[in-house]
C-alpha cells in the first residue's frame, strides 16, 4: 500500500480569494509525488487563472461537487483518490496517514476527524459531526474522503446529484468495507456557519440531512440549502 499514488482532487467555485493559499498548501505533496487535480464548476473570479500553476491539471466541468469530483477522478492516476474541499486544510503527512491507514485495516476508503478554524462553539460542532461520523460510518466533504479507485469505480463513483453527495458515497462503499477513520484532524472554515449563523445552520443541516434520509429530492434540498442556478 505504500507504494500507491494519490491524487489530489479539489473542486471549486468561485475561491479567488483563497486558492492560492489553498493550492499552495498542497505543494508538498506533490513533491512526494501526488496528483493535484482541479475541477472549476464555472468560477466567474479568476479562480482558473489563479489555479492553473499550482496544480497539475485544471479542468473544467459542469457545476457541483459530484459532477466536478468525478470528472477529477476520470482525468487523474492515482491509486487513492482524496477528495478535498477548497477551505479545508489536511494535517501534516496526510498522505502517509492515508496509506497507512489502509494498509494496516485493510478498507479502501476513509476519511479524517475535522476541526473548524474558529473557536467559540464550533469545537462542539466538530466534535458531534466526528462522533456522528464513527456511529453511522458516514463521511461528509469536509472530513477529506478518501478511496481507493478500485473502489471507487466499483460504485460507480458519485451519484449525479447536487446535494450530499457525499453521504451516497458513503452509503454505496460502506457495503464493501466501513471507513478507516483518521484521527489527525483536517481544518476547515467556519464561514458558512459565521454568515448564517451558527445555530440556524446546524438546524438547517438537521432538517437537510432528515429530509434526505426520507427520500426528498437532492435537487429541491440544493435550493433550500443556497445553491443557485447559474
Amino acid at each position: 500500500m505504500s507504494s500507491m499514488t494519490l491524487s489530489i482532487i479539489v473542486p471549486v467555485l468561485d475561491e479567488a480569494a483563497g486558492i492560492e493559499a489553498a493550492l499552495t498548501a498542497l505543494s508538498p505533496y506533490r513533491t512526494r509525488g501526488a496528483e493535484l487535480i482541479v475541477v472549476d464548476g464555472g468560477s466567474r473570479d479568476g479562480t482558473l487563472a489563479l489555479a492553473r500553476p499550482l496544480a497539475d491539471h485544471v479542468l473544467t466541468a459542469p457545476r457541483g461537487r459530484a459532477a466536478q469530483m468525478n470528472a477529477g477522478a476520470s482525468a487523474s492516476r492515482g491509486d487513492i483518490l482524496l477528495f478535498l474541499h477548497a477551505d479545508t486544510r489536511l494535517p501534516t503527512n496526510a498522505d502517509a496517514l492515508i496509506c497507512d491507514s489502509l494498509a494496516r485495516t485493510g478498507r479502501v476508503w476513509g476519511r479524517f476527524d475535522v476541526r473548524f478554524d474558529q473557536g467559540g462553539f464550533m469545537p462542539v460542532i466538530a466534535f458531534m459531526m466526528n462522533l456522528r461520523s464513527r456511529l453511522t460510518g458516514i463521511a461528509t466533504g469536509d472530513q477529506a474522503i478518501f478511496v481507493t479507485r478500485a473502489a471507487f469505480d466499483a460504485v460507480g463513483g458519485f451519484p449525479s446529484q447536487p446535494l450530499m453527495e457525499d453521504i451516497a458515497l458513503s452509503a454505496r462503499i460502506r457495503r464493501i468495507t466501513r471507513a478507516a477513520h483518521i484521527r489527525a484532524c483536517v481544518t476547515t472554515s467556519a464561514r458558512r456557519w459565521r454568515m448564517q449563523g451558527i445555530l440556524r445552520t446546524v438546524l438547517l443541516m438537521w432538517r437537510l440531512r432528515l429530509a434526505y434520509f426520507f427520500g426528498s429530492d437532492p435537487a429541491r434540498l440544493a435550493r433550500q440549502y443556497g445553491y443557485a442556478d447559474r
